[in-house]
């Protein structure tokens, strides 16, 4: 039994095989888990992004609902 990713290629189509192969990858986050791995991230920094990332969710969603109301 092979392990991991597989993707099979039907009539010769590599390179839609390959793109399904990238968006399975993608779509279980162990690209990002590599990446983040890659160097050490101090925890200040790590809570400052999440910070960042959080407020601009809250900001997204605001707008989202200010443009949804009559």
């Amino acid at each position: 039994m092979i392990k991991g990713r597989t993707v099979r290629v039907h009539d010769d189509n590599v390179e839609k095989a390959l793109r399904k192969l990238k968006k399975k990858v993608n779509n279980d986050g162990r690209l990002w888990e590599v990446r983040q791995r890659q160097e050490y991230e101090k925890p200040s920094h790590k809570r400052k992004i999440a910070k960042q990332k959080a407020r601009s969710r809250y900001l997204k969603q605001l707008a989202k609902q200010k443009n949804t109301t009559y």
